[in-house]
């Protein structure tokens, strides 16, 4: 019996083959080869400057990131229902050693090192969340009632967001709770339930606001300030905001040309090869260049949804909702706040900013809405 099950499993495989989206996964990799060729531009080297090898890593961490979204495209998502928490369990225990054992960069301690190799779990832990939150969503009856809401809110929303917030990464744990928040809007809310939600946020926000200032770090309170007025100190705290708008509004609408931008590898900019890499690509290939990498995220996320509503489950579903929010809540803040419009919090553009941990999770994601996508028609075969 054995080899018949094993025959079967590959005629299952081949049959999918005809239903791969192309399209979802051609997609994100033109922009992660767009961001490899921005990265490459940021970090070019000056006279006398040792090259830096970002744009290898990168290249690397994409193929990992293929490979990666390919072995996710394979396996029947549904079984993850059966090991949502596991998994949810799993990243969050990685949250915590980060929290303990983990090693400090960029002034907080989000990092996991296993012999050379680094990695930071807080942008893995994004997927898993989906999952668990995915896997619990679908058990419930909709609207949400008090219990399941606070177990939701508590367990898969306030735990990370304290864990995040006290290594200190606020900005990942402003988001994540945004994604679980949105996700249960989409599952929906009893409505009494929610007007009293909405009325103990309005009553307690001052305080807890009041709470999160005094806590916050120094360097998060002149990001703010900064927002508010970047020209309140444009050589201090405001430095990034101001450098970045001038790096965007140079490139006008046609871009200076590839390797013709000078904010990034004259060093004007910072971390021009990961928050604000944005602003290199936007220097080069101007309005009418950022217009059309705006256009391909937004094939993906609407490619996203549309994979939402064509999913053959309710656990599916949501799982491609939460994916297309996600992707759409980072690439809606990365370039907020490249452009002035929100505080910066460190946050990556999605398949653009160089960092491996955020492609290899982002590539995953893709390979769960593939996954989806491609077993809508699993009964016809």
């Amino acid at each position: 019996m054995k080899p018949i099950r094993v025959l079967k499993k590959l005629k299952g495989l081949l049959l999918l083959k005809d239903k791969f989206d192309w399209m979802i996964v051609l997609i994100p990799v033109i922009i992660t080869v767009l961001g490899i060729m921005t990265i490459y531009s940021a970090t070019r080297p000056i006279i006398g400057v040792k090259h830096p090898a970002f744009y290898i890593r990168q290249t690397i961490w994409l193929i990992i990131g293929i490979v990666s979204m390919a072995a996710v495209s394979l396996f029947d998502y549904r079984r993850l229902i059966k090991l949502s928490y596991f998994i949810y369990i799993f990243a969050l225990i990685l949250l915590l050693l980060t929290l303990v054992v983990g090693h400090a960069g960029m002034g907080a301690q989000r990092w996991l090192r296993i012999g050379p190799i680094g990695f930071q779990p807080s942008e893995f832990f994004r997927i898993c969340l989906l999952i668990a939150i995915a896997g619990y969503l679908s058990r419930q009856i909709s609207p949400l009632r008090s219990i399941p809401f606070v177990v939701l809110i508590g367990v898969f929303g306030v735990l990370p967001f304290l864990i995040l917030y006290l290594q200190p990464d606020l900005g990942s744990a402003i988001l994540i709770l945004s994604m679980v928040v949105a996700v249960t809007l989409i599952k929906g809310i009893n409505r009494r339930l929610l007007v009293t939600s909405v009325v103990v946020i309005i009553v307690t926000a001052p305080f807890l606001g009041n709470v999160l200032w005094k806590e916050m770090k120094q360097y998060q309170k002149n990001r703010l300030v900064a927002f508010i007025n970047p020209k309140v100190d444009p050589k201090g705290i405001g430095y990034q905001i101001e450098q970045s708008k001038v790096t965007i509004g140079s490139g006008r609408l046609f871009g200076k040309g590839y390797l013709k931008g000078t904010q990034g590898p004259l060093r004007f900019l910072p971390e021009k090869h990961t928050d604000f890499v944005f602003a290199v690509f936007a220097e080069e290939w101007g309005f009418f260049g950022s217009v059309i990498l705006l256009a391909l995220y937004a094939l993906i996320i609407l490619r996203g949804f549309e994979t939402a509503l064509y999913a053959k489950d309710d656990f599916g579903f949501l799982l491609a909702t939460g994916i297309s929010i996600m992707f759409l809540i980072y690439l809606s803040v990365n370039i907020g706040m490249a452009m002035g419009l929100m505080p910066v919090v460190g946050v990556p553009l999605p398949f653009f900013s160089y960092g491996g941990t955020a492609l290899v999770t982002n590539f995953i994601g893709i390979g769960l809405l593939n996954n989806i996508r491609m077993r809508r028609y699993e009964l016809f075969y």
